[in-house]
């Protein structure tokens, strides 16, 4: 349960004004039409997620654990140093149309291509390796974009201009470095 709630609650925070989430927000005005939208973030992020996660995991088997220890521990660190990095969307990365795809199809393929590399993305990575729980870190993360998205989609405008994306971000940050201190001290493992 800890993988989960802990996965959870950083992908959340970690997406507060995240590209992805910014997407969100453009798919939503242009296509006017949130539940496909939303199960094409949600079909996407699963499949990214999992992907990463299985990496994670078989980040384990490779690597021993004193390497493993500093190897997450550097990793959370650096995630704490790009929370603070603020995040924008690229001229690429904003959907032209829905073409042959639709909306669903369309949002799919752009989300699933916006979060190759991304924050979110590689803390899958490493929280699958720190807890070597697959589907814990996968449910987790996966969540974790759909309570940062999905009101995106639904609420839009409103709610980015109501959240303290900064504090959003330093607390982010915090705790990502939190984390990679007590891996690189062997606490938690």
């Amino acid at each position: 349960m800890e993988a989960f709630l802990i996965s959870t609650g950083i992908v959340a925070l970690a997406e507060m004004g995240d590209k992805t989430q910014l997407l969100s927000l453009v798919l939503a005005a242009r296509f006017r039409k949130p539940w496909p939208i939303v199960l094409g973030i949600f079909v996407a992020t699963l499949a990214n997620h999992a992907l990463a996660g299985a990496v994670g995991s078989w980040v384990t088997t490779v690597l021993g654990p004193d390497v493993l220890r500093w190897v997450l521990g550097a990793s959370f660190i650096a995630m704490a140093v790009w929370m603070l990095i603020p995040d924008k969307l690229d001229d690429g990365d904003t959907p032209s149309g829905t073409s042959q795809w639709g909306v669903f199809g369309t949002t799919l393929i752009a989300f699933f291509l916006a979060e190759m590399g991304d924050k979110t993305q590689i803390a899958t990575v490493a929280l699958a390796a720190q807890y070597q729980q697959w589907a814990a870190v996968v449910a987790g993360t996966t969540l974790g974009m759909m309570i940062a998205n999905a009101p995106v989609v639904w609420f839009g405008d409103r709610l980015v201009k109501k959240v303290p994306i900064r504090v959003v971000h330093l607390i982010s940050a915090l705790i990502f470095a939190v984390l990679g201190v007590l891996a690189i001290m062997g606490v938690g493992a």
